[in-house]
């Protein structure tokens, strides 16, 4: 198998820690081989101020497994990375994006297996000029066929003890209920155990739908959402072969006996899904983009600004990451 294909993210914020401290604990994690694509200076200087020993060699895709043993292979970008720990500067955002954009055509091209990414700062691409609403939107972007739209990315956070979907991602709440129809839940729902069969192996997803309102709507007196567009839509997936249960009352959904009971608890919008992930998990959460023709997995945290440089970031999420991203590319299909 290929080697993983990692970003720099923000190089001001946490990712070129994590990425050093993910390579120290390779052998200890059993990690699979991965080349992070960024400038070999910039991270050698990094690994100096936060005293960490890190050898790293420049590479090519195909030698990164090779040297992985002994050394952080690092695909150097076209231009330098400069940045200073915990000071975001848009003048960064033309390495963090060009990284992405490699990451994602080596993994097309073969090269690599599976992309992980490490967190990137919206507000700093939007100040370069980045036209997309998000990470995933543009992973979807460049996955897209020529002349075809893109596929619709489902984002996955995933635990050994927990995995949700929200079925809205980053909205107000107040746009939820605007948002939320039958075809938005069937088309998330089918994506997902489509997914889940073709990359977890699992033969028969198990799906539960929590409510959008207190109690799943009580029949329709806390509100008619539940009733008259989340029901329907479960009937919808029922009756194309899928086990789906709901809407239900999503604050008895969580606790251990009920996640017995399912694979994957849908939500209906982002907090719904994330708090008890977070939760149950919070060093061990994945957040896994399902819906794309390639293997896509990231920490669930974000760039840390407030405490980049300072090495106390942690790495057990983007270890995380990359064990499941070895995990799935071993199995996803084609």
């Amino acid at each position: 198998m290929a080697p993983l294909a990692l970003t720099q993210g923000d190089p001001a914020g946490i990712g070129p820690e994590i990425a050093l401290k993910a390579w120290l604990a390779r052998d200890e994690a059993g990690l699979p081989p991965f080349f992070i694509l960024s400038d070999p200076d910039f991270l050698a200087a990094a690994a100096r101020h936060l005293s960490l020993t890190v050898p790293l060699a420049a590479a090519e895709p195909e030698d990164a497994a090779g040297l992985f043993p002994h050394s952080l292979p690092v695909v150097p970008l076209s231009r330098p990375v400069a940045a200073e720990p915990g000071r975001p500067d848009s003048a960064s955002a033309a390495g963090t994006v060009e990284s992405i954009d490699r990451a994602v055509a080596l993994t097309q091209a073969g090269r690599a297996s599976a992309v992980v990414t490490c967190p990137i700062a919206k507000r700093v691409l939007y100040g370069a000029g980045f036209a997309h609403p998000g990470h995933t939107e543009y992973l979807a972007a460049l996955s897209a066929e020529p002349g075809a739209a893109p596929p619709h990315p489902v984002m996955m956070l995933w635990s050994p003890d927990l995995a949700v979907v929200p079925v809205t991602v980053h909205v107000p709440l107040r746009s939820v209920p605007g948002m939320l129809t039958a075809a938005l839940i069937v088309e998330t729902v089918a994506i997902v155990a489509r997914d889940l069969r073709e990359r977890f192996g699992i033969a028969r997803p198990r799906l539960a739908l929590a409510g959008l309102n207190p109690h799943a709507g009580e029949a329709g007196t806390i509100g008619t959402e539940d009733r008259d567009v989340v029901a329907p839509a479960v009937a919808t997936l029922r009756a194309a072969g899928l086990d789906v249960s709901g809407p239900l009352p999503a604050d008895t959904m969580f606790h251990p006996a009920a996640r017995a009971r399912y694979d994957v608890a849908i939500c209906m919008y982002h907090d719904q899904a994330l708090i008890p992930l977070k939760a149950l998990a919070f060093d061990e959460g994945v957040n896994v983009t399902l819906g794309l023709p390639f293997v896509r997995t990231s920490p669930d945290h974000g760039t840390a600004f407030d405490i980049a440089g300072r090495s106390i970031a942690r790495p057990a999420s983007l270890l995380a990451a990359l064990t499941l991203a070895g995990r799935l590319a071993a199995v996803a299909p084609g």
